[in-house]
């Protein structure tokens, strides 16, 4: 019978250790060097547009996930996102106008946002935010057409594969091919580029800190600025304030929270499974990459968003690479991706003055 026990204990623990080995190898470099307390480079005032503000994310966000997306599941979360940019009043002179990239065969849509005065030859090429799995040119116009106001270059969102009916790979060969195909067309056709920023919040972030990395070995020419807004830069979701901040992200909590419970043995490998590319593949987890060299970037976060340490340890990797990154954490309770809410608060238009005075440093 004591056989058994040898037996027993290898059925047991050999999975235990594999998956124990698997998952230090899926996690990647400890980036527990980069972290550390950042003073608030700006502090939000309470407010009333901030108390709807977030009553609105609740109805938005927060009610929806409890509801499990039963109604109409992804395409009716698309829809709302649509929705959401479509009842914004813009000013009549903004033109927003269809574009369509052809590569290897198939077609990526986007659109231009265009105002009066924009120079088609000083490009933005804008990644919209959305966990990878909604989000379009239409939800994230009012960025756009605050960058396109504010820097009079015309501004591009491509409209990549979301997940889950295609694959996290498929968004990064489309921002790539994004990357790659303004480079040579702007709003008129095939035309010479001037100048080339790149932006995009949240999910968006990470294609355009992606893109940023992978400019500087793969593509004709690399951006003259980059600005991000609450990027997600580590997959393997090991940054502190994932759980630290759990409580206060009233946007990313209701996705998050069940993900969070899963111990991170189990947690990667099954990410892994899900995504078909290791977690701290540079790809997908642009923090895992070298960030040297890279072109001059802006990253603002919120002190209350779970997302606050994927930038805090960004900036600091490539800051000790030698790159000029800029690092704004703002706090006094400001939602993720605030920037888009300037119908809302106030902080929103500051954020973005700040946004408008780093692009412009860099743009000429």
């Amino acid at each position: 019978m004591f056989f058994l026990i040898p037996t027993a204990a290898a059925v047991v623990g050999l999975p235990y250790i594999y998956l124990k080995l698997r998952s230090k190898k899926l996690a990647g470099e400890d980036l527990s060097q980069y972290d550390a307390a950042i003073e608030p480079f700006a502090t939000a005032a309470p407010s009333e547009g901030l108390d709807e503000l977030n009553a609105y994310i609740h109805e938005m966000f927060v009610v929806p996930a409890q509801a499990g997306n039963a109604k109409g599941g992804w395409e009716n979360k698309r829809e709302r996102f649509d929705e959401a940019g479509l009842a914004r009043a813009f000013p009549d002179d903004v033109e927003f106008r269809p574009d369509t990239i052809s590569v290897d065969g198939r077609d990526i849509p986007g659109a231009w946002t265009l105002l009066p005065g924009s120079n088609p030859n000083k490009r933005l090429l804008y990644m919209h935010g959305g966990a990878f799995t909604v989000g379009s040119d239409i939800s994230h116009r009012p960025l756009t057409v605050q960058l396109a106001r504010r820097t009079g270059m015309a501004v591009f969102a491509p409209n990549y594969r979301l997940m889950p009916e295609n694959s996290r790979r498929d968004t990064i060969e489309d921002a790539r091919a994004a990357y790659d195909w303004i480079l040579e067309n702007g709003p008129d056709g095939t035309a010479p580029i001037e100048a080339l920023a790149l932006a995009g919040d949240s999910a968006g972030g990470n294609l355009a800190l992606m893109l940023s990395n992978w400019s500087r070995d793969n593509a004709a020419r690399q951006p003259d600025a980059v600005v991000v807004f609450s990027p997600t830069t580590d997959a393997t979701l090991s940054s502190p304030s994932m759980k630290a901040n759990l409580a206060t992200d009233h946007m990313l909590r209701p996705m998050l929270k069940p993900i969070l419970k899963m111990p991170k043995l189990f947690l990667l490998p099954a990410m892994q499974h899900h995504y078909n590319m290791s977690p701290s593949d540079p790809d997908q987890s642009p923090i895992y990459d070298d960030l040297s060299n890279l072109p001059p970037t802006l990253v603002q976060a919120s002190s209350d968003e779970v997302l606050q340490d994927d930038a805090v340890r960004f900036a600091a990797k490539a800051k000790a690479a030698g790159s000029p990154v800029e690092l704004q954490i703002w706090a006094g309770g400001l939602p993720h991706v605030w920037q888009i809410f300037d119908e809302y608060i106030a902080e929103a238009e500051a954020a973005l003055d700040e946004a408008e005075l780093f692009l412009t440093k860099y743009i000429k």
